[in-house]
């Protein structure tokens, strides 16, 4: 008796750590939140607070009013995310499996290759040169796609899960007559559901946050991801400020910038946390599985 009454104290104890713990964490998404309802003026006097004085809606009004450009380049962020993790995720997949296969007698030497790129690189001005005047990817959205789509370090870790795939898997395949292909997609794949979900997480954040490349390759404003968009918008606004301040004038000085970067925020994170909850349970197996051997 007296061992279950300690062990709902124990339980109890620790719901309670972990909502406090939760609760903290939870706390600087709220000030999020509240910042993009708040004003300049108050922003600017009393800083951002867990409950606004004034609640504004000028930053999402601002928002809209540049709706159709904010819109276009949404678009562009979600084709080049949906079509770069697709690609690079069965790149990656397929890229380690061979790497892993036995029979394959050059593969160590392949790995060494795909090795050395992590340790030295042509520099940027020679993959700028390449992108620019051989692939001729400027003002191309092949230029948002192609360069962050296969990441050595994701090929080593999907390497790992795929080794520790048994063996006996693929040879009874193989004396069953199927072939590799089949064997990739038939038995390997449906055994990496976590790896696929916890690469496949890191690669679409990697395209949901990149702006370099736009920056570096795209003068187009129509082809402008997300990121680069917002960036923009910014900048514009922060040169406006600045030069209505200098010029004394007050009306442009009250443009909400402050407000529409936490609005921004929670726009340009709603995808992503929206998603995690479907791929969760595949990411907390897939970054313990390996963890552990013995």
């Amino acid at each position: 008796m007296r061992l279950h009454a300690d062990r709902f104290w124990f339980n109890t104890l620790g719901y309670i750590l972990v909502g406090l713990f939760a609760l903290v964490c939870l706390l600087p998404f709220w000030l999020v939140i509240t910042g993009s309802f708040m004003t300049q003026e108050s922003i600017t006097l009393h800083g951002y607070t867990f409950w606004p004085s004034e609640w504004s809606l000028g930053a999402y009004k601002l928002l809209g009013e540049t709706s159709a450009g904010f819109i276009r380049a949404y678009g562009i962020t979600i084709v080049v995310t949906a079509i770069g993790t697709t690609v690079g995720l069965l790149v990656t997949t397929m890229t380690a499996y061979v790497l892993n296969c036995k029979d394959f007698r050059q593969r160590n030497y392949v790995a060494f290759y795909f090795y050395f790129t992590t340790l030295f690189s042509g520099g940027l001005v020679p993959w700028y040169i390449m992108m620019v005047k051989y692939l001729h990817m400027k003002n191309s959205i092949l230029a948002l796609i192609l360069p962050p789509m296969l990441s050595v370090f994701y090929i080593l870790i999907m390497r790992s899960f795929i080794a520790a795939i048994p063996e006996a898997i693929r040879e009874s395949a193989t004396v069953d007559g199927a072939g590799d292909f089949t064997i990739f997609t038939r038995l390997i794949l449906p055994l990496l559901k976590p790896a696929l979900a916890t690469i496949g997480l890191f690669i679409a954040l990697h395209y949901w946050n990149d702006w370099f490349n736009t920056m570096m390759f795209i003068d187009n404003e129509k082809i402008y991801n997300l990121q680069y968009y917002l960036y923009q918008v910014l900048s514009k606004m922060e040169f406006l400020n600045q030069a209505a301040a200098q010029a004394g004038i007050a009306t442009t000085a009250n443009m909400p910038s402050d407000a529409y970067k936490m609005a921004m925020t929670l726009v340009t994170t709603g995808p992503i946390l929206l998603l995690y909850p479907f791929v969760q349970r595949y990411f907390v197996q897939g970054i313990t599985v390996g963890a552990v051997k013995g």
